[in-house]
């Protein structure tokens, strides 16, 4: 049976709608709160919950969050098992266990644990050289960081674990349970981002305040191919970040980047990243040019520029799904924005990190740009998921990436 938190409450049981019942049986991780049908008592965040079906059968075990829509992040289902520190080691050994074969000394920047996909729904583990960054998406895991932590450092023993914290649940985390975005909850302070390699290539990391966890580990496939598409290209990167699709272009020698973003910092950070690399000839040898400005405006301003390879990687245009059909607009824009800036026999790479528009939706938002611009495209190649970032149910599917290059 699955267990929880010694206390004098009774354990949490609840039972839900059928549909709801259905989704949980077939795999899905999330119980919403309209989908509680019975509960016998109020509970608090981080709770062991045990659901039971119609016929009162154990059906799951997950952890409540009373401050989310999804009340319920499932942990398992199918017969009971205690959920304890044996059952936690399991876990998180299996995902390691996954990862292990994929990347050598030349990639020290990877996933560990991608949220639901790999059992741990609301939370990821991602590593940064000796530095592993936990980022938390519900309140439910800061009870359990305590349990959780030592079996991380147990495994994986690096030097340091640093917390961080989406936005929603940081006031909960600092007034319920002590805990601070960007806290290092084990080993020395940091004075600076932390230096990772991805392919042999050396990156900064700002694992303290940076997006995400500090960088998009997610990009790394892409980030390849556009190294083998830019000899003696000129590229444009637009929403560029810390230039990873640049440094990248540079090692494939590319004659010529352009970084373009909105941000300052960012560009600043991407500028350190080629100083990183300075011995390898390929980036010393090409020339990286700053833009610091809106991509959409500066992609409409600026229609004479033209580049062999044009990068778009936005971030997420869609946060919710009320955003979804404007956010189709925005893509179809961009995408006409870039094609305009390519030269003949240029290549354009549009990206989404949108959840909420599907695959299907975006490539046909870029196919349907290209074919109005009247110009003569191939498409070459579609993306989606790295393999440590695993994608196990349709909500978890947000990154998707479209190659096509002008013919002439």
């Amino acid at each position: 049976m699955a267990t929880s938190a010694p206390g004098k409450n009774p354990r949490l049981r609840l039972r839900l709608t059928a549909a709801a019942e259905a989704k949980v049986r077939s795999g899905h991780p999330w119980v919403f709160a309209e989908s509680i049908r019975e509960a016998n008592r109020e509970a608090a965040a981080g709770e062991l919950v045990v659901i039971y079906d119609r016929r009162d059968r154990f059906l799951a075990a997950g952890l409540f969050d009373p401050e989310s829509p999804i009340r319920v992040r499932i942990l398992h289902r199918g017969k009971p098992v205690p959920i304890d520190h044996t059952w936690w080691s399991k876990q998180l050994a299996k995902a390691v266990r996954l990862r292990r074969s994929l990347f050598d000394a030349q990639t020290t920047g990877f996933r560990w644990l991608n949220g639901e996909s790999d059992g741990w729904p609301g939370m990821v583990l991602d590593r940064y050289a000796d530095t592993l960054v936990v980022k938390l998406y519900t309140s439910a895991w800061l009870p359990h960081l305590p349990e959780i932590q030592p079996i991380i450092e147990e495994q994986l023993q690096p030097e340091r674990i640093v917390l961080r914290l989406s936005r929603n649940i940081q006031q909960t985390a600092v007034s319920r349970f002590g805990k601070r975005d960007g806290e290092i909850l084990v080993g020395p302070a940091l004075d600076g981002p932390v230096v990772f390699r991805e392919t042999g290539l050396q990156f900064e990391a700002d694992v303290l305040r940076g997006q995400k966890t500090g960088f998009f580990l997610d990009q790394r496939e892409n980030r390849r191919r556009v190294e083998q598409l830019s000899k003696g290209r000129t590229v444009l990167n637009a929403f560029s970040f810390s230039g990873g699709f640049s440094l990248y272009a540079a090692r494939g020698r590319a004659s010529a980047v352009s970084d373009l973003d909105i941000s300052a910092h960012s560009l600043d950070s991407g500028r350190r990243n080629f100083e990183l690399n300075s011995s390898i000839s390929a980036v010393a040898n090409c020339a990286r040019e700053s833009i610091q400005a809106d991509a959409f405006d500066w992609l409409e301003n600026n229609r004479e520029r033209k580049f062999d390879l044009t990068i778009l990687d936005p971030p997420s245009l869609a946060r919710r799904e009320a955003e979804r059909v404007r956010a189709l607009g925005a893509y179809s824009r961009l995408t006409a924005l870039g094609l305009a800036h390519l030269a003949p026999g240029g290549i354009l790479l549009a990206c989404s990190c949108s959840a909420h528009v599907s695959a299907k939706e975006f490539f046909e938002a870029v196919r349907s740009a290209a074919s109005k611009s009247k110009r003569n495209f191939q498409e070459l190649e579609t993306a989606a998921h790295p393999p440590d970032h695993p994608a196990t149910f349709q909500e978890a599917e947000y990154l998707k990436a479209i190659f096509i290059q002008l013919r002439g």
